[in-house]
């Protein structure tokens, strides 16, 4: 499995810890949208897509299985997300 494209926007807002969103393409052929990049206390980390229950618990869309591809996937949004900080500076 290769992430073939990301595609980051990033969030203007001074008091939301939530600086972007990404979308993911998955080998050419499945995109993952909403993954949210947040500022949290040790960096940016990312928040898979999720939505509110019944009961007022969220709970994610989609996540991967496993810290491997859940490192992959940080690692990759973030680059993209400080390449688009860096060009706007």
């Amino acid at each position: 499995m290769q992430i073939t494209s990301v595609k980051v926007r990033k969030v203007e807002k001074d008091d939301s810890r939530m600086k972007g969103i990404a979308s993911v393409l998955i080998d050419d052929c499945l995109a993952i949208h909403d993954i949210r990049i947040i500022d949290g206390d040790n960096g940016l980390f990312i928040a898979m897509p999720s939505r509110k229950t019944t009961t007022g618990v969220y709970r994610d869309i989609v996540h991967p299985i496993n810290q491997e591809i859940r490192d992959m996937f940080e690692t990759i949004i973030i680059e993209e997300y400080n390449k688009e900080e860096n060009a706007h500076v």
